[in-house]
């Protein structure tokens, strides 16, 4: 029996074992090659700032006849709580309050950051919407006057000594794109980082001095400038505490405009230690825009080209000068009504003057 015989031979005696070994592997090598094509999850969406007012953080505890009228009661408690802290950020000082079908009015939205329903018990954390137009109205305040050029942000996170932007979900650029920015004097820019997004905003551009290549980015976002968040997280042994150190840099030379420090207990309070140092972050630009530090370069704005006086003259003269050779003035000043005559009447009929009578002598 040939060698290629006696190999069919073993392979149909064997078929089971050798099937139970290769469908795992080609399962496997399958299941590789698809994670190598998906990647990780990219993009997040930031929410739509229409300028109402909020108030986040209100803790309520309440009590009801049942699990809907606790949390009824709860929203209702919010909402109080959120006009006196509003009213009291507003103009400092503590106000009266308000009626609670008022309140139903002027409240466009409530925002539910933690809850826990019981069957006669409502435990939670809420965020209050106030309708600017309504509200403003009660508060005898308007909306933001001075605001900034189009600035685009370019939010970096150092975790583990890597930088990271878009090339996957972070609670950084997840805290950026569910801040509410109506209220600042900065108008951000926030790409969701989806698409070919996360190829060309990356940690690298912060190094790139190149005008033409900011100006190629900048318009394909309509931004007229750009501002970097970055956030280096610290984690001092797993499980333990957690310390944020942001700072705020600006621009394509990558200027320094401030930094804090935050810090957490350990890692599940990462997600509220980067709300915080976003609403800080916002103040930090706010300041530095006031101040005049935070300008957008004039090198990235393309102006158009303006034409002289003196050229623009020039060209005028030069326009009089063809018109002139094409009729036959171009070196002649005003004609006189002689030629004016010459040039209508013909040759025979040009009138000429007479010569003066010669006296004749008497008879």
């Amino acid at each position: 029996m040939s060698p290629k015989g006696a190999a069919m031979k073993i392979l149909r005696k064997n078929w089971f074992r050798v099937a139970a070994i290769g469908l795992p592997l080609a399962l496997v090598g399958g299941g590789i090659v698809v994670a190598q094509i998906e990647g990780p999850k990219r993009g997040i969406a930031p929410i739509a700032s229409a300028g109402d007012f909020e108030v986040t953080g209100v803790s309520v505890n309440v009590l009801g006849n049942n699990a809907f009228d606790a949390r009824q009661k709860g929203w209702e408690e919010a909402q109080r709580i959120a006009w006196a802290a509003l009213w009291r950020k507003t103009h400092g000082s503590a106000g009266a309050g308000l009626s609670d079908s008022t309140l139903d009015g002027i409240v466009a939205a409530i925002v539910v950051e933690q809850e826990q329903i019981g069957p006669r018990r409502y435990v939670a954390k809420l965020g209050v919407l106030f309708d600017r137009a309504r509200a403003g109205q009660l508060l005898g305040v308007s909306g933001v006057t001075r605001r900034s050029a189009p600035l685009l942000l370019l939010p970096i996170t150092y975790s583990a000594g890597a930088p990271t932007v878009f090339e996957q979900r972070t609670s950084w650029q997840r805290s950026w794109a569910k801040y509410r920015t109506a209220d600042s004097s900065i108008d951000y820019v926030r790409p969701s980082g989806a698409g070919g997004e996360s190829l060309l905003l990356n940690a690298g551009q912060p190094d790139r001095r190149s005008r033409i290549w900011w100006r190629t980015i900048l318009d394909q976002f309509g931004a007229a400038d750009v501002i970097i968040p970055i956030a280096r997280i610290e984690r001092q042994w797993p499980g333990g505490p957690v310390i944020g150190h942001f700072s705020a840099r600006y621009g394509p030379d990558n200027r320094f405009l401030g930094a804090f420090t935050l810090r957490t207990t350990d890692s599940a309070g990462i997600a509220a230690m980067m709300d915080k140092a976003v609403v800080r972050m916002d103040q930090l630009f706010q300041s530095a825009f006031a101040s005049g530090r935070l300008r957008a370069d004039a090198s990235l704005v393309l102006e158009s080209e303006v034409v002289e006086d003196e050229e623009l003259a020039t060209e005028v003269e030069d326009n009089a000068a063809v018109d002139g050779d094409a009729f036959g003035t171009s070196n002649m000043g005003t004609p006189s009504l002689d030629d004016v005559v010459k040039s209508i009447l013909p040759e025979a009929q040009t009138p000429t003057t007479p010569a003066p009578a010669v006296p004749q002598p008497r008879p």
